[in-house]
């Protein structure tokens, strides 16, 4: 009874924070992801959960990201952000390198100090290419150790917070020290009618009306469906990498679906792949130990230090180089690090709404191509050791 119990809270509490993220500000500034994290360390060190229950745990990881990948990427609009060209692909590609770069440099630099350094480097690589869910995606394909996953992140949202303090203050002028700042010419549309449904992506209106639910319901299945048939395939294949190739093979039929007009237009399969994301934020925090945060784990945090605020120095620089304006640099290093959420919020603070919808694609774009760039970057520096 308790067992089940403490799967539904699993379930009900990220549905309980979503709904009041839109009703308080406090919520809303906060953030689902950090108060999911913060009650399951709070639920996972009070001694409530029965014995063995770190198999239901570990159940449901194994369930909720794997599911969560395709509602997430059903919604991409390939074409639309093929649109994107120019400066904003270029800023992508610029950001992308200078966090291959850091990450690679934090590796040599820090690596034999952390435990399984190889997948940390694509943890890290993951979340700052597509964010949260990345980075839950990779934990899966890379079995990544539960304490290992957490600290990472956890140290993450200490890092990314003070680094958005940063990016919502000076540092727009920061950089307008030796960048050039954002013209009109600088501005580029995906199309009109592509800017209502990205503007909305965070928006749980209506899901519950007949309208939305009955699709959803049926793009949930496909998931499953997706789901069942890359972990059938696995089996084929050896045990070592059988995880591997599920995370990429739903990441490629996810991306593929996209393609097909029924699919992606269904709404709320986005907000609905989030939904299960914070599901999974809640059970992997719940397994967490206060004891792993000790002065040990220092390496791990100035690996996130210098990936973190090291690749945003060098993508500066380089879209310098590449004469990229400033708010566009700003925009990405915010889509591809923080995840689409915070792209709206950075660009206000830029006084600059015309870069939140190409600041949205890239971040959605992320979410697609962090799976691959991770994993690659992670088995690269296991061959070399």
């Amino acid at each position: 009874m308790v067992t089940v119990l403490i799967v539904l809270f699993y379930f009900l509490f990220p549905a309980l924070v979503l709904y009041l993220d839109k009703k308080f500000h406090i919520v809303n500034k906060i953030g689902p992801v950090v108060i999911c994290y913060g009650v399951g360390l709070l639920i996972g060190n009070i001694g409530i959960f029965p014995e063995g229950f770190a198999k239901t745990q570990d159940n449901m990881n194994t369930i909720v990201v794997p599911l969560a990948l395709p509602l997430l990427l059903f919604s991409l609009n390939v074409k639309a952000w093929i649109r994107i060209a120019g400066k904003t692909f270029l800023s992508l590609i610029l950001g992308l390198v200078s966090v291959v770069i850091m990450v690679s440099v934090g590796f040599y630099a820090f690596g034999k100090n952390i435990p399984e350094a190889w997948k940390v480097s694509g943890l890290l690589i993951g979340v700052y290419s597509g964010g949260t869910p990345n980075l839950a995606s990779i934990k899966m394909a890379l079995d990544v150790d539960p304490e290992t996953f957490l600290l990472t992140h956890i140290y993450d949202l200490a890092v990314g917070a003070i680094t958005l303090l940063f990016l919502l203050t000076i540092a727009q002028r920061t950089f307008l020290l030796f960048m050039r700042p954002y013209r009109s010419g600088d501005r580029e549309e995906a199309g009109g009618k592509q800017r209502t449904h990205f503007e909305q992506f965070e928006s749980y209106t209506g899901i519950f009306s007949r309208r939305i639910l009955g699709p959803l319901l049926l793009a949930m299945l496909l998931s499953v469906i997706i789901f069942a048939m890359a972990g059938g395939s696995s089996l084929l294949l050896p045990e070592s990498i059988q995880m591997t190739f599920v995370i990429l093979t739903i990441t490629s039929i996810g991306i593929g679906l996209s393609f097909v007009p029924r699919v992606n237009k269904i709404e709320k399969t986005f907000q609905a792949g989030i939904y299960l994301i914070l599901v999974f934020c809640l059970v992997v925090a719940s397994m967490a130990d206060f004891s792993l945060f000790t002065f040990e784990s220092w390496p791990l945090l100035m690996w996130i230090v210098l990936a973190v605020l090291g690749s945003l120095l060098l993508h500066g620089v380089l879209s310098w180089i590449f004469k990229v304006d400033v708010d566009n640099f700003l925009i990405i290093s915010v889509a591809l690090s923080m995840s689409p959420p915070f792209v709206p919020v950075v660009a206000s603070a830029l006084k600059n709404r015309d870069i939140i919808l190409p600041g949205l694609i890239i971040g959605i774009v992320g979410y697609a191509m962090g799976n691959y760039l991770g994993v690659l970057v992670a088995y690269v520096f296991r061959f070399l050791g």
